[in-house]
């Protein structure tokens, strides 16, 4: 690779290539892991926790048992659970069979869970069982042939899981009746599963290892089709950039969701290639316990995002938590506020390290220094081996210092969207570049920096939402003739969504349409607004003006 002005940028001792081929497979990774650390902590979740070697037996057992129902190298396996010491396991029990996962959501509505089931082709999924009436409403459509489900408590041992899942079902009423006629439980699988012979596959780094469902630059979510040599380059990239890092030695506090693919590469995948522990944090919300396990789990590393800092800093008894021993915090998902990460370093003495990337390129494309020189504002240097470009719409380089859309080479970056041909054409450009979709500029140094977002995507708390995707919900509705949704500015989430509605039916209230989406959409997806107007601003051709309702409520405010 050419010199590049980002490379003069780079912490000593970062190289700037890696070999993206240097292992056959992921499963070649965690089953180095699974060796060289057998006796240390992986995983910890409730006060509870895991060894790499009880990961390495679980995840074999689970592997043996989806052999056993006939599932063979390349077949489609849905993860649909929060941050619990089960998803390490499944996650590593289907790569090690040779399947492509396809993680989902687990506050997705059925309409959303039938689309990307069916997309995907998925046939087998693992749901944790407080969502699996869901599931059960979404099955007629599908053609899923296994159901396995877990309780949250099944991996906490026997007398604190029993005491989990009984608080979590019968106290808290937190598991919806369900009745899935033929399911099996997890916690039989991985017992039948001891038992059971495994046929190690043959896996080659070309082969697919996730469906990563993102909605691209625009439209419905696609699958993002990454392959074992995509996420062993972002694995090698991203463990080249984290300098410092002590094999068998550091904690990760994981709060971000596994089935997000930050938090899959970074603190799942990237932290059992070194040997760390990762203290999963299933409920994030919930800042009182969120801080208590942060006072239990002094961290080394911490990665977050916007909203999670600011919830943080906000809470009476964050300031209690040592950060003494902490080398990297790490954000990604959605930019920084300067204030927060003003905020965020007085109170902990820890710069945080902003990153950039897209579930289309596994993810990291670049990241800010972690030898202390961030920058804040801006979305760091290229990665090892990444190359950066600001290009204008017909693919030409943009002057130095000129905004334009950022684009990627790597060997981290996807093959294409699954099944979508024409789509997967118009994110690259002929020579290989990849278009993300946002604007920005480079700095004369080679700091990337954003100055603005996909045109109409809306960014909730470091999630996408697609307006295309509201406006198809809203417009389902009866009572609605027309519907535009933008976002609008938000103090805790960066933007939440506005819908504006013309009345179909005269008695249309706003609680109508708010339900209505509620029913439809996941919650961050569910407009926090809707405004009732006699039309809407159209162009000659009939079509919608988004940037126009924009512009009014920018002039409203005085922007």
């Amino acid at each position: 690779m050419a010199d590049f002005p980002w490379h003069q940028n780079y912490p000593k001792g970062v190289a700037t290539e890696i070999d993206p081929d240097k292992y056959s497979s992921i499963v070649a990774i965690l089953e180095e892991s699974f060796q060289k650390f057998a006796n240390k902590p992986a995983y910890s979740n409730m006060g509870v926790e895991l060894t790499y070697q009880q990961i390495n037996e679980h995840s074999k057992s689970f592997a043996a048992y989806l052999q056993s129902l006939g599932l063979k190298k390349g077949d489609r396996l849905g993860i649909q659970m929060p941050n619990v010491l089960q998803y390490p396991v499944v996650l590593f029990g289907a790569l090690r069979a040779g399947l492509v996962v396809v993680n989902v959501n687990p506050l997705y509505t059925v309409r959303e869970m039938v689309h990307q089931y069916n997309d995907a082709g998925v046939e087998t999924v693992v749901i944790l069982a407080n969502f699996a009436d869901k599931l059960q409403q979404a099955l007629p459509e599908t053609k899923i042939k296994n159901v396995i489900v877990s309780e949250i408590g099944d991996m906490l041992g026997a007398f604190k899981g029993l005491l989990v899942n009984t608080v979590v079902k019968y106290v808290k009423k937190m598991v919806p009746a369900y009745r899935i006629p033929g399911m099996l439980r997890l916690k039989d699988t991985l017992r039948k599963g001891r038992s059971m012979s495994f046929t190690a596959p043959t896996l080659v780094n070309t082969d697919t290892a996730f469906l990563q469902y993102t909605g691209g630059t625009t439209g419905v979510s696609k699958g993002a089709t990454l392959s074992h040599r995509n996420i062993v380059a972002n694995l090698t990239q991203n463990k080249a950039w984290f300098i410092g890092l002590e094999e068998g030695s550091e904690i990760m506090i994981t709060a971000l969701p596994l089935y997000h693919v930050f938090a899959l590469t970074v603190n799942c995948l990237l932290m059992a290639h070194v040997g760390a522990k990762s203290v999963l944090v299933t409920n994030p919300r919930d800042m009182p316990e969120f801080v208590k396990i942060l006072l239990k789990n002094p961290p080394t590393l911490f990665t977050g995002l916007n909203t999670l800092f600011n919830g943080l800093l906000n809470n009476a008894e964050f300031g209690q938590v040592s950060w003494a021993k902490t080398k990297f915090v790490v954000a990604g998902g959605m930019a920084v506020q300067k204030p927060v990460a003003e905020r965020w370093e007085k109170a902990t003495g820890v710069k945080v390290a902003e990153g950039y990337g897209l579930s289309e390129t596994s993810p990291v494309l670049s990241c800010n220094p972690l030898d202390g020189n961030v920058r804040i504002g801006c979305i760091g240097l290229p990665l090892p081996s990444t190359e950066l470009k600001i290009m204008d719409d017909d693919g030409n380089e943009v002057a130095q210092g000129e905004p334009g859309e950022i684009c990627a080479r790597g060997p981290q970056v996807m093959s294409g969207y699954y099944g979508r041909e024409d789509e997967t054409k118009k994110c690259f450009f002929p020579d290989g570049w990849f278009r993300t979709g946002d604007i920005g500029l480079m700095e004369p140094d080679g700091f990337f920096r954003i100055v603005d977002r996909k045109k109409d995507m809306i960014l909730v708390s470091g999630f996408n939402v697609y307006p295309n995707e509201v406006e198809d919900v809203v417009a389902g509705h009866d009572g609605v003739l027309e519907v535009a949704a933008i976002g609008i500015p938000d103090a805790k989430a960066t933007e939440r969504v506005k819908v504006y509605v013309v009345k179909k039916d005269a008695n249309l209230t706003e609680a109508d349409v708010i339900g209505y989406c509620k029913d439809n959409l996941a919650g961050y997806k569910v407009p926090k607004e809707v405004e009732f107007r006699e039309e809407l601003p159209k162009s000659n051709v009939g079509k919608i003006l988004r940037k126009k309702l924009k512009d009014e409520l920018k002039e409203k405010q005085g922007a």
